[in-house]
């Protein structure tokens, strides 16, 4: 985040008529109320939203072992049961974007066609890859291209590891080509396509239309005033849930890999102790930042976090072969185009760990994200055009994802094809450790402890920006809009997505993390496809507007 405005978002006062529209905004709708401890309730979004959560963390902390069997039976069910839908409407986000590109509705500028950019191509470029960075990455980066070219086998590539640990030289690169190209598609268009949706949606609604930044806004062309009714409340509802559990799994993801750094590097017992200990201790630095501001708080946190994500990349790239890596960055490349559709088919396939197990997972992941970096993305875009919109963002971000997997992917499986007791080997491959894949890696190359040591640094300043910003897009959207929510409402909800996060640490793991990000990415997919609709009716109605009358 880079600001605490959306620049050129109008703050609506009593009833308003936007010119050039029909659209109109009631005071009642933007204003909240001001409840106890300060507390800007909006409707009953805030109170039903807020209350749920308490409940749930009471539920999971009293009934620890029922919500156990819960979290561990829903995943798999939720998974194998509606992967189809997952690929489908992924599918759909991608190509509503690449047709927006094309059709004179590409046109439309966000903000009016008098609006200009708030900021530089190397400015905008640069926030856009901040949202493409997060603890994901730090998670996944050794661990995704490995598992993939081993284990999951996407699309019935053989694995190139024999039962016996020998390597199957004839296997060797396809299955290496698979593993980046399958971990590809899990960063790429898709995800990128996901986010643009939401982002693109709250932009045009509220530079254009003069709504508020709210997820309810993009549904007036569908519902009209209905939208400031308990249809709008619950498409709010649902997108506080689906941030709030997406950030909540990956501060899970995050607590277990800092910890399994600080005991691979200090030898800090890695307990689910250890992990809550953790969980609170970052959660409480994440207050200090609330209380200072964006300015002096999660902007600053970003832009070191940034600094030291790059330079921990230039090391990588250096220290492990260079060239074999940078080759594999455009194999991987042309791997993903090749296999792009065959990746994206939902139907006919065999590869049910990889397409179940990693592929629904990621795709509710991203849904229940897309509030939180769509809310981001669409606060520094005003001024671009949507075609010029949807180009960076579907191609920026994915350039960064995917030269991080690379690079980092790349060292691991180069580790694992060359060295029988290399340590990615190890806790991927043999015994599935994922939190420690990352130091592995950085195990079998110089400087260890240093490397390993701002890697957790990393983990962990993410940890904070995450809950901090994250904290801010709830706060917006219980607030009805507002950018400006009181600081008591954020400190309340950035301490309970520290409490989300050790309850399902608590009530099962990493699997009742991950069933919680399906559960709500479920439903949030089809608000997702509904707001294809309303952008759509939205940018004609634009367009027209802009044409010239006779």
């Amino acid at each position: 985040m880079t600001d605490q405005t959306a620049p050129g978002v109008p703050e609506p006062e009593g009833d308003v008529h936007l010119v050039e529209t029909e659209y109109e905004i009631g005071q009642d709708n933007v204003e909240g109320k001001l409840g106890p401890f300060g507390f800007d309730i909006h409707n009953p979004v805030f109170v039903v939203s807020g209350g749920v959560i308490i409940l749930f963390v009471l539920f999971a902390l009293i009934f620890h072992e029922q919500s156990d069997a819960i979290f561990t039976a829903m995943r798999p069910y939720l998974t194998s049961t509606f992967d189809w839908f997952f690929l489908s409407a992924a599918n759909i986000f991608v190509l509503f974007c690449l047709v927006l590109i094309f059709t004179p509705y590409g046109s439309v500028r966000l903000g009016g066609s008098d609006a200009t950019p708030d900021f530089t191509y190397i400015g905008w470029f640069a926030m856009l890859f901040a949202a493409g960075m997060g603890i994901g990455l730090m998670f996944f980066g050794v661990l995704e291209p490995v598992y993939h070219m081993a284990v999951s086998q996407p699309l019935g590539v053989p694995s190139p590891i024999a039962e016996d640990g020998s390597i199957i030289q004839e296997n060797v690169r396809a299955a290496a080509e698979m593993g980046l190209a399958a971990t590809i598609y899990h960063w790429g268009l898709h995800p990128w396509a996901i986010y643009a949706v939401v982002a693109l949606a709250l932009a045009l609604f509220s530079y254009n239309k003069g709504l508020p930044l709210s997820i309810r806004s993009a549904f007036y062309p569908i519902f009209g005033e209905a939208i400031w009714g308990w249809v709008g409340h619950l498409i709010d509802i649902l997108a506080v849930f689906a941030t709030l559990f997406g950030l909540a799994t990956s501060l899970g993801l995050g607590a277990q890999q800092a910890a399994a750094g600080l005991d691979f590097v200090y030898g800090v017992p890695n307990t689910t102790t250890t992990q809550v200990v953790l969980i609170c201790g970052i959660t409480a630095v994440a207050l200090i930042s609330v209380l200072r501001g964006l300015e002096g708080g999660v902007k600053l946190l970003s832009e070191i976090n940034m600094g030291i994500a790059a330079v921990l990349l230039l090391f990588v790239l250096f220290a492990g072969p260079t060239l074999a890596l940078l080759t594999g960055f455009g194999e991987g490349l042309l791997a993903y185009a090749r296999d792009f559709i065959p990746l994206s088919n939902p139907v006919g396939r065999t590869d049910d760990a990889y397409r179940e197990g990693w592929t629904s997972f990621y795709w509710a992941w991203w849904i229940s994200w897309s509030p939180f970096v769509g809310m981001f993305i669409a606060r520094v875009s005003r001024g671009r055009s949507v075609r010029e919109f949807i180009i960076c963002v579907l191609i920026i971000p994915s350039i960064v994802c995917v030269l991080w997997m690379a690079v980092f992917g790349g060292v691991a499986i180069e580790q694992v094809l060359n060295n029988p007791e290399s340590l990615v080997r190890a806790n991927v491959i043999d015994s599935y450790s994922p939190e420690l894949s990352l130091f592995g890696m950085l195990a079998d190359l110089p400087l260890t402890a240093i490397t390993s040591t701002v890697g957790i640094i990393l983990v962990i300043v993410f940890f904070v920006t995450s809950s901090d910003s994250g904290s801010l897009v709830i706060d917006t959207i219980t607030a009805g809009g507002k950018v400006d929510a009181p600081v008591p409402q954020r400190v309340f909800w950035a301490t309970f997505e520290g409490a989300v996060a050790i309850v399902l640490l608590l009530g099962g793991g990493l699997a009742a993390l991950q069933a919680m990000v399906i559960s709500t990415g479920l439903p949030f997919t089809i608000v997702l496809l509904l707001m294809c609709w309303a952008i759509w009716r939205g940018l004609a109605q634009e367009h027209a507007l802009a044409r010239p009358v006779d």
